[in-house]
């Protein structure tokens, strides 16, 4: 390692900590892999020289896609910012090859990528791939999720389209300056972890053992083929507006709807009355300044504990819900692996099997804010691979989608979707229904509910 080239060296965050752990000594390649792929149709109007200069002056904005991560003989785990780093584009032309073959090669290539591993000790933690079809290109962006998170991903890609705008035509770019990783790892030493300890130890009272799903567990190991896709249900337009409008009505957030229905399900599953999950939160705190714009592993889990009373009205329970995910706001500063410590978990033991996400800035979404610029991208692959069995992904807007990644080993595609079928009847309930107790939201569909209610008055009948 040469020292002129080093910009910076600081310690990690708790959370890049745990990934740093996790992907080093983990079993899988492909642990907190993410892989972006974007579909947009330049002709030959596409100036590739744009696009390479837009991703390399990306790349040096901002220190995270510089950073190398070292953890080999030293006390403690350091990240290294180098002052500059090449990012390659590979590039490949399928044009004039039969369609059939064009999408076995596109499928043979991700799956390549996907099991290509990232060295942490050298840059860059990512990749850029050029494809070329007949009508149409696509780049695919595969990074470690150690250096960019959920929220990061659509800030890069907007910068993309902007300088690839400026560039192409002939014009110099300039973008607003933000904050860089290391004033969040400055921010992190001042917070109070004393008062952190105390709220979690509390939280987590008599707790020893995350709700147990092995009920919908399945013995798949047989089944050797990698999955990386993530099945989806799409709410009708109505049954969204119906939810927004309720979360106008009541002062709730579309992301507690989302949540309590998890909580529901869960309850409902292990047969608990009581739950706890992971809950994924932005870790962009509002003291620091320029954290919105911020590039970087800011996201942390944290453990949400939840009380299902069956008596309870839905409406009451859900401002209770929501309370709660506000409180922990204010220590999501935390690092899981002290969490963990403080509960009266065995050490070691995780405290939750299934993770839920809400995605307050996905990357279709910028995009679609985005003004017509010279290219004009579509989101077609969302791939975020991490070490939770099951993680359950809200993406907002006029149609609310819930999206579900999972261990294959684990589940099976018939669990996954009766999951989401169960997730998508359960919201049609809560936005028809909302004034009921907890205890009448019924998981089946109204033709299923009278079916039931007809087998259970024929069995009645028959009995006497």
């Amino acid at each position: 390692m040469n020292t002129e080239d080093i910009e910076d060296i600081y310690e990690v965050s708790p959370l890049q900590h745990g990934i740093l752990f996790h992907s080093v000594y983990g079993s899988e390649l492909a642990l907190y892999f993410c892989q972006l792929g974007f579909t947009f149709d330049a002709g030959d109007n596409f100036d590739f020289g744009a696009f390479e200069r837009a991703w390399q002056e990306v790349v040096a904005r901002h220190t995270m896609l510089r950073t190398s991560f070292h953890w080999e003989d030293i006390d403690k785990p350091l990240q290294v910012v180098y002052r500059q780093v090449k990012l390659p584009i590979q590039q490949y032309d399928w044009r004039g090859i039969d369609p059939k073959e064009q999408q076995q090669r596109f499928e043979a290539f991700l799956k390549s990528d996907r099991i290509q591993s990232f060295d942490l000790s050298q840059v860059p933690l990512m990749r850029v791939t050029l494809l070329r079809f007949d009508d149409s290109y696509q780049f695919i962006w595969s990074s470690h999720m150690i250096i960019v998170d959920g929220w990061s991903s659509p800030l890069v890609i907007k910068e993309v389209i902007e300088l690839y705008t400026a560039y192409s035509q002939g014009k110099d770019a300039t973008l607003a300056r933000g904050s860089t990783f290391r004033d969040y790892i400055t921010w992190l030493r001042q917070q109070n972890l004393s008062k952190a300890e105390n709220f979690w130890r509390q939280m987590l009272k008599g707790l020893k053992a995350p709700t147990p799903l092995t009920n919908l567990y399945v013995n798949n190991l047989s089944n050797l083929t990698e999955r990386y896709d993530e099945p989806q249900i799409k709410l009708s337009e109505t049954t969204t507006a119906k939810l927004h409008s309720l979360a106008r009505q009541h002062h709730l957030t579309i992301n507690a709807f989302l949540q309590g229905a998890w909580v529901l399900l869960l309850s409902r599953y292990s047969c608990k009355n009581e739950v706890v999950y992971g809950c994924t939160v932005s870790g962009r705190p509002v003291d620091l300044e320029g954290s919105e714009s911020m590039v970087g592993m800011l996201i942390n889990t944290l453990p949400v504990r939840v009380k299902v009373d069956d008596e309870q009205y839905l409406i009451p329970w859900l401002k209770q819900l929501q309370e709660q995910l506000v409180e922990i706001r204010e220590y999501e500063y935390t690092s899981l692996v002290d969490i963990q410590r403080w509960s009266e978990f065995p050490p070691g033991a995780p405290l939750f099997d299934s993770i839920f996400v809400f995605e307050n800035q996905p990357v279709d979404d910028i995009l679609g804010r985005s003004p017509k610029q010279d290219l004009s991208i579509e989101l077609t692959l969302n791939l975020y691979k991490t070490n939770y069995p099951l993680n359950i992904v809200g993406y907002p807007g006029s149609q609310l989608r819930i999206g579900i990644s999972y261990d294959f080993r684990s589940f099976d595609n018939a669990t996954i979707s009766g999951i989401l079928k169960h997730f998508e009847i359960l919201l049609q309930s809560i936005a028809t229904n909302p004034n009921v107790r907890l205890q009448d939201l019924s998981l089946l569909t109204e033709q299923a509910q009278r079916l039931s209610l007809m087998l259970d008055r024929q069995a009645t009948f028959s009995f006497s």
